[in-house]
């Protein structure tokens, strides 16, 4: 068994290395824009079925959003990122429950010795994934806030006369705000990095030691957890969006 905490080059398309997570990355985008596309070329005007299913959920997403917001404006504004990011997270999540998990892949020699790749390797147990979702939430926010207040008023949340009284306390907190801009992507991509790469892990280590039976509460515990991770990291970043678009005063 072997476990790495990079993604693994399947092969490569020129001189790019296409990754195991690359490949599901790119599966899963397609999922979502095909069943987007199916769902706008097959909508009713009296749901039924599938359709009937999502427009449950989403509605369902309406109504928490707006519970955040207080504005249905500002909902419809922040619908459409925060409930792709959800989408996507969870079902990278959710990939690492798919059968074939660290058992499907191809041999690679490397260094004198062969080496096995999986070709089914969850998303968000590659940092490069979790980071980039990480900086589109965190710079969405900024763009949001600027374009809600305006570039000046939104700067002044971090740049603060500094002998405005209290004198140098607004300057201190503007930096701090500053700061925790920066600490959101470490906080974002780390902690849904650390929590599906370990669940993989876990995984791996419980189907190659007891293949049988007593994986399966692990399974669950992992869908249960994929879930609460994309829940997680979609209301943070409502929450971001919000605070964003919101005038403070030092």
């Amino acid at each position: 068994m072997d476990i790495s905490l990079t993604p693994e080059t399947i092969f490569h398309f020129g001189s790019f290395p296409i990754t195991n997570t690359l490949l599901i990355t790119l599966i899963i985008s397609a999922i979502i824009i095909v069943t987007s596309l199916f769902l706008k070329k097959n909508l009713k005007i009296i749901p039924t079925g599938f359709q009937n299913i999502i427009e449950y959920i989403l509605e369902s997403f309406l109504n928490l959003i707006d519970s955040v917001t207080h504005d249905r404006e500002q909902t419809k504004k922040f619908f459409p990122l925060v409930v792709t990011i959800f989408i996507f997270i969870i079902l990278s999540n959710w990939v690492e429950l798919v059968p074939g998990l660290g058992t499907i892949g191809i041999n690679v020699a490397k260094n004198g010795h062969s080496s096995f790749i999986p070709f089914i390797r969850s998303s968000s147990a590659d940092l490069n994934v979790t980071l980039a979702i990480a900086l589109i939430s965190v710079f969405s926010a900024q763009f949001m806030g600027i374009a809600a207040i305006g570039a000046v008023k939104y700067a002044g949340k971090f740049f603060v006369n500094p002998f405005r009284k209290p004198y140098f306390i607004g300057t201190f907190v503007g930096v701090l705000e500053l700061i925790s801009e920066v600490a959101k992507v470490i906080s974002f991509s780390f902690r849904l990095f650390g929590n599906i790469f370990a669940g993989e892990v876990l995984l791996l280590v419980m189907l190659e030691l007891v293949p049988y039976f007593v994986p399966v509460p692990f399974l669950f515990l992992e869908l249960f957890v994929g879930f609460i991770q994309a829940l997680v990291f979609a209301m943070l970043t409502l929450v971001f969006l919000k605070i964003a678009v919101t005038e403070t005063s030092h």
